[in-house]
């Protein structure tokens, strides 16, 4: 009975470990520069098992994508009646922004808000993961809330804006020569006010009557 939680513990640890040397190449010569061959040497893994995990050399960098999205729509998919989207998903941005702090500067240069301050190519994928998350947070709005189709997009754009923000910035800082704490510190309270004045705008008009 244990053992198909033994495979699950080693398909994550392989899948970590192909995420993290990927990052630390990534951060040493810049994306374009390194191949998925490299990162398969690096890792100590054969390619095609690489290819298992990543079928594509950019999600090697968008690789939370899914994780993060599938949370956002179950944590606005759970929320209480009244309770705006915004409010439904602070605590995890939050826990986002904090958990910067505890990223090794050696691994900062590595991650996806860095490769896209740094790299037109990867920006065009941030950027794309957007768009993605955008289209996936209008449907859950959609199904969840009262509202027109339109505005409903227009929410789930406004809430794919805001990872945006914590992206590009804290690539920014990274850019810059801050480091991880710095970068937590002074991000926090921006995302923090962000998210409150998102809160005022998609709480529901019979909520702030109530």
């Amino acid at each position: 009975m244990a053992e198909p939680g033994l495979r699950d513990r080693k398909k994550a640890r392989t899948r970590r470990l192909i995420a993290e040397t990927a990052a630390r190449l990534f951060a040493e010569r810049g994306y374009e520069q390194v191949t998925v061959s490299e990162i398969a040497r690096a890792a100590e893994v054969a390619e095609q098992t690489l290819y298992n995990y990543f079928p594509t050399k950019e999600q090697l960098v968008t690789d939370r994508e899914q994780q993060i999205q599938q949370q956002l729509i179950d944590l606005i998919r759970a929320r209480p009646a009244g309770i705006s989207p915004a409010v439904a998903i602070r605590d995890f941005v939050l826990q986002t922004v904090s958990a910067i702090r505890d990223m090794p500067p050696e691994n900062a240069r590595g991650n996806l808000g860095y490769l896209a301050a740094i790299s037109p190519a990867v920006n065009r994928l941030a950027l794309e993961m957007t768009d993605r998350q955008a289209a996936a947070l209008t449907t859950v709005i959609s199904e969840t809330s009262p509202i027109a189709p339109e505005i409903a997009r227009l929410q789930g754009i406004a809430l794919a804006g805001l990872f945006q923000i914590l992206i590009s910035e804290s690539g920014r800082r990274a850019r810059d020569g801050q480091a991880p704490a710095e970068i937590a510190d002074s991000l926090y309270p921006q995302i923090e006010n962000v998210l409150a004045e998102l809160d005022r705008w998609l709480t529901p008009a019979s909520a702030t009557r109530g």
